[in-house]
């Protein structure tokens, strides 16, 4: 049986040594998130994940989901109730404010919990997850009517969100999407048309769906400016705010999928389904990306959260299993072999996944409070600012650490050996889970592009400017600190190749967009190999800081230096290497004729 502990130690650490949260304490909320109330939260989160969620995790990936003769889907075996334990102990509205049922706290406290809820089980978190972000786009985006209507029962946990926006023939090109809406007369709209992958679609855990639907208006205009949102629910509200008759919207069949097998996967039918306008007509992608940008960070959390479970089982293994001795001598004459955690390259494999989890982890949180900051500043610059690096990073979190998650989850897999191919062991499901953290809220490539063709742009470069310029500043404030220096220049010289290959598509990707395309990928783990080196630039310092107060922090700080070293001399001089194939062009790669494919 797989094991999960949530990391709560880090993330305190993060939040109290390297992010501290309490110099903002002047936004709303923050000043509530006290240390004695944020170590009891991230507690309390972490028995949920470990003793209810994680249990269910390997149980849920066997049973899956089953779709029953009147189109209604039964769960995995003790979801419904490790769901309602979910929803009962407040941690859907966690961040939402209090007028809609929630406890206001910081935005950054929910992203933690992403985390610990899915390592511990991807599949079931996916179903609050989900309704969280319809939450956001509702409050964004909905009448005062809407927003009370539905947001405190799905706060409450009593109803839950989806998220509908591909179609069997469109899936990142929405302008082709054909689900129409036909005005009732009476305000709402009649939704007709099919959607596919809709997780979280149909399920028995909550008594109403929220469906958040785009669809294009009959006579709208064609493509993406032509697109809507509507709220459909999988019953329509009383006047009394209770669910009553069944609207036209059904589960058609389930998707069999590599993994996630707990989620309910959906072919989602609307047939004259009745729906209501949410934000602006024709305007409905602004709606729905307030939705998709938070999935996105919430997905780049998923990618780090399977490679920190898978992490945990790899490191268990490696201690245990008896194979060889160490090539300097046995380690531990008194067993019959040594464990292989003492081979260098079981360590190599370990340490990279390490390094990659906590600088991932903060990149993490550091998004997150910026988008707290973005969101609950009253200084316009401040918000601004904050707003920039949102756009900026999205793409970056969602990219590529779900990239290096499926990787790591991979590389821990090859710890057990023949054991990692084996289902009871648990690791093959980390694997076929991380794998779609990669293809759904955008598939890479399309981040990739997304950060190389709209974001370095945008504003005149203004984001990735101010990023440069804060690295580029942690380098010079720290260049003559010798305890950093190991750190500093291999961050330079990242930072170097970083501004090159920015500088190479300013040069190059005007006159022939290919050469963005072929170096979009490279590009984006380039600027995510730099900001996790800038992560643990910070760490680093706050590690140091912290062991020089004593406290008896001595041992996990050294061990958090040891591991940001690692980095720097490991995983930070891939950035040559990505220099050096995005500056090659896209000659090689657009020349080869289609038919010699």
């Amino acid at each position: 049986m797989p094991v999960y502990k949530a990391p709560v130690e880090d993330v305190l650490f993060l939040l109290g040594d390297v992010f501290p949260i309490a110099r903002h304490n002047n936004l709303p909320g923050f000043a509530d998130a006290t240390p004695d109330t944020v170590e009891a939260i991230l507690g309390e989160g972490a028995k949920l994940c470990e003793e209810i969620f994680a249990p269910l995790n390997l149980s849920g990936d066997q049973e899956g989901c089953t779709r029953n003769a009147d189109g209604s889907v039964t769960t995995p075996k003790g979801f419904k109730e490790a769901y309602e334990a979910y929803a009962q102990g407040g941690w859907m509205g966690l961040s939402v404010p209090e007028e809609f049922g929630g406890q206001g706290l910081p935005t950054l406290l929910s992203i933690v919990m992403q985390e610990f809820v899915s390592s511990s089980n991807l599949a079931l978190g996916m179903y609050p997850g989900l309704t969280q972000g319809a939450i956001a786009a509702l409050l964004v985006h909905g009448t005062a009517e809407q927003k009370h209507l539905y947001v405190p029962k799905m706060v409450e946990g009593v109803w839950t969100g989806t998220m509908n926006l591909t179609e069997p023939h469109c899936g990142t090109d929405l302008g082709l999407l054909k689900t129409k809406a036909v005005p009732n007369g009476d305000g709402s709209y009649a939704i007709t048309g099919t959607k596919i992958f809709i997780s979280a679609g149909e399920h028995d855990m909550a008594e109403n769906i929220v469906h958040l639907v785009l669809a294009r208006i009959e006579g709208a205009p064609a493509g993406t400016k032509g697109i809507s949102l509507f709220i459909v629910p999988k019953f329509i509200v009383k006047e009394d705010g209770t669910p009553g008759a069944g609207n036209g919207v059904s589960c058609g069949s389930l998707e069999h999928k590599m993994g996630i097998h707990g989620n309910a996967t959906c072919v989602m039918n609307y047939d004259g389904a009745k729906g209501w306008l949410l934000g602006e007509a024709n305007r409905g992608l602004n709606a729905m990306f307030v939705m998709m940008n938070e999935a996105r960070l919430a997905v780049g959390v998923q990618g780090l959260a399977q490679s920190e479970v898978a992490y945990q089982n790899a490191v268990s293994y490696a201690k245990d299993r008896l194979q060889g001795r160490a090539l300097t001598g046995p380690k531990f004459p008194d067993k019959p072999a040594d464990p292989i955690i003492v081979h260098p390259d079981v360590r190599r494999t370990l340490l990279s996944i390490k390094a990659i989890n906590e600088a991932a982890r903060a990149l993490v949180l550091w998004t997150a409070l910026k988008s707290d900051i973005a969101h609950r500043s009253s200084d316009p610059a401040e918000r601004q600012a904050a707003d920039d690096h949102m756009g900026l990073l999205t793409p970056v979190v969602k990219g590529v650490l779900t990239d290096l998650g499926f990787d790591n989850a991979v590389k821990a897999q090859q710890m057990f050996g023949g054991h990692g191919y084996i289902e009871e062991w648990g690791m093959s499901q980390f694997v076929r889970d991380a794998r779609i953290t990669m293809i759904y809220e955008g598939a890479n490539g399309i981040q990739a592009m997304d950060l190389v063709g709209r974001k370095l742009a945008k504003d005149g470069g203004r984001a990735v400017m101010a990023f440069f310029n804060e690295v580029g500043a942690f380098c010079q404030e720290n260049a003559g600190d010798e305890e950093l220096k190991a750190f500093v220049g291999p961050l330079q010289k990242g930072l170097a190749d970083l501004q090159q290959a920015t500088m190479w598509f300013m040069q190059n990707a005007m006159a022939n967009p290919d050469n963005a395309g072929a170096g979009a990928t490279d590009y984006m783990h380039l600027f995510g190999t730099v900001v996790m080196g800038y992560m643990w630039g910070l760490m680093v310092k706050a590690a140091q800081a912290k062991k020089a107060q004593g406290n008896g922090a001595a041992e996990k700080m050294d061990a958090k230096l040891l591991t940001g070293r690692f980095y720097m001399d490991r995983l930070m001089p891939e950035t040559a290497t990505r220099l050096a194939r995005i500056s090659s062009g896209s000659q090689s790669t657009m020349a080869l004729p289609v038919d010699a494919f």
